[in-house]
């Protein structure tokens, strides 16, 4: 992997992928790019509205095309949205020209981290912790398939960019 690879986070929502990949590209002096704000602002709607009036079909598809636009580039870091790997596709693409790290934390610290947002088209449905759950537990497999983990709970934004930090230099070194 080069130095100019990107570095893109996934994980599930709550996890700190946003408030961490701007510390980290702030740390690197990267541009940071956030999938979910970039489809909201090309789209002219929130995501919420895009699942309500579309479904989320529509929403994979513009997600699958932002993937591929933004795998194509380099010295990125980029936070994706937490269902971004439910496509092999996505992962893939990213796969080649970046590092790869999956965020996670246990499902009572995503809900206290959640609790209060109203922007979670997947968690409007019926109780909060419970949908924490059975999504996390539908996804699991999938984000365990990703090499690179930190668990952010009990870590500060700072300290997990560190992390992440010293993951990008060694693979960058190995390569």
């Amino acid at each position: 992997m080069n130095s100019q690879a990107n570095i893109v986070l996934t994980g599930f929502m709550g996890t700190g992928k946003s408030t961490v990949g701007r510390c980290l590209a702030a740390k690197l002096q990267r541009d940071f790019l956030d999938m979910d704000a970039l489809i909201e602002q090309r789209a002219g709607r929130k995501i919420s509205d895009i699942f309500a009036q579309d479904g989320e079909p529509v929403f994979r598809r513009l997600e699958r095309a932002l993937v591929q636009e933004l795998s194509a580039q380099t010295n990125r870091v980029i936070a994706t949205g937490g269902g971004v790997v439910l496509n092999p596709e996505n992962i893939a693409d990213f796969s080649r020209n970046g590092l790869i790290v999956c965020l996670t934390a246990p499902p009572d610290v995503i809900l206290r981290r959640v609790a209060q947002e109203t922007h979670r088209p997947l968690l409007e449905q019926g109780e909060k912790n419970e949908r924490i759950v059975r999504l996390l537990e539908s996804r699991r497999a999938l984000y365990e398939a990703i090499p690179h983990r930190v668990d952010t709970s009990t870590l500060s934004p700072e300290e997990v960019a560190e992390r992440i930090l010293e993951l990008f230099r060694e693979k960058a070194i190995e390569s």
